[in-house]
């Protein structure tokens, strides 16, 4: 049995290569899920194949990749091959960074909501008054 109070006495350096980069060859995927979030519709189909690895974001209503190794390869395959706008996509690893960088540059509108456009949509007018008789 370890002990569990050995977490408290080594430091840890989130920096530090671990090994277990794809990069460096180690038992993670060389390729990455990413999901084109400018293009999902929010329907919500991969999340419910592969729960550990997508969630459907809040606030904007779309799919994002939670976790690279929350399912196996086959679950997020599968995931990929129900969404029916293809906006799912197996990436090198290293693309990530470069990806999320071009997602921040993109004006996206939370799905369900008008766009503001049609927030500035006047109402009908309503039927005039009748004059009142001389």
């Amino acid at each position: 049995m370890s002990d569990p109070s050995i977490a408290f006495r080594v430091s840890a350096d989130a920096d530090a290569p671990t090994g277990r980069e794809p990069q460096l060859g180690g038992a993670l995927r060389q390729k990455a899920v990413w999901v084109d979030e400018a293009v999902c519709i929010g329907c919500r189909y991969c999340a419910h194949v592969a729960s550990n690895t997508f969630v459907v974001e809040p606030t904007w209503g779309r799919s994002r990749a939670l976790r690279q190794d929350g399912d196996s390869g086959d679950r997020i395959q599968e995931a990929i091959d129900t969404c029916p706008v293809d906006c799912i996509h197996w990436v090198p690893y290293e693309r990530l960074p470069e990806l999320e960088a071009q997602l921040e540059q993109q004006e996206i509108l939370p799905l369900g909501v008008p766009s503001p456009a049609r927030l500035k949509r006047t109402l009908p007018r309503a039927a005039p008054s009748p004059s009142p008789a001389p």
